[in-house]
């Protein structure tokens, strides 16, 4: 797979439609952007992990860091899903996003092992959501199907990526801890203003 956007390469300017709230710049002028692909609407192994997003989504923007997230479904089945998320999800039904950044689905995002695990919990957490009432069950046949694989980019505000990385499998992304660190090192690599002699 050609891996479109490694570090120090350009993202273009674009402006970003989510499924609920305003429009969206990548890059964004003030602040890094954590672009992250997942999979489709619903899907309980991407919800495991935006999850961990939500709860930590205070420090990450005191990090400086913009969180959006695109998804591989129709924007209308996605707002069923994703109402309550305090960030940027961005439909992409079309796949022109994924195809632009190299993030092209496989068979292998679910039958790597080191996927299984998390696919338990997932399953298992999501199956007592639907039970509970709390949440709605993904689609029987996902727009898109269900081989998408996760990728995660860290965008500068002059477009440059700073950090990627492609998945291997279904739950092969940046932890919250891992983006932290990635901001962190960015922070301290931006140049500062000399003082006058």
């Amino acid at each position: 797979m050609p891996r479109s956007f490694a570090p120090g390469s350009t993202v273009s300017a674009r402006r970003l439609t989510p499924v609920g709230g305003p429009p969206v710049d990548v890059p964004d002028a003030a602040r890094l952007v954590h672009l992250q692909f997942r999979r489709f609407a619903g899907c309980p192994v991407c919800h495991l992990h935006l999850r961990s997003i939500v709860r930590r989504h205070a420090e990450i923007e005191a990090a400086g860091v913009r969180e959006v997230v695109v998804f591989h479904s129709p924007a209308a089945e996605l707002r069923e899903h994703t109402d309550d998320l305090p960030f940027a999800v961005v439909a992409d039904p079309d796949r022109g996003l994924y195809r632009e950044f190299g993030v092209e689905p496989s068979v292998r995002s679910l039958l790597d092992p080191r996927a299984w695990p998390p696919i338990l919990r997932a399953v298992l957490r999501s199956s007592w959501a639907v039970l509970s009432g709390r949440e709605r069950p993904p689609a029987a046949v996902p727009h898109g199907g269900r081989f998408g694989l996760p990728a995660d980019f860290l965008i500068a505000p002059d477009g440059r990526v700073l950090a990627s990385r492609y998945g291997e499998h279904v739950y092969d992304q940046w932890s919250v801890d891992e983006l932290l660190t990635l901001a962190t090192k960015a922070s301290s690599a931006a140049p500062t203003p000399h003082a006058g002699r």
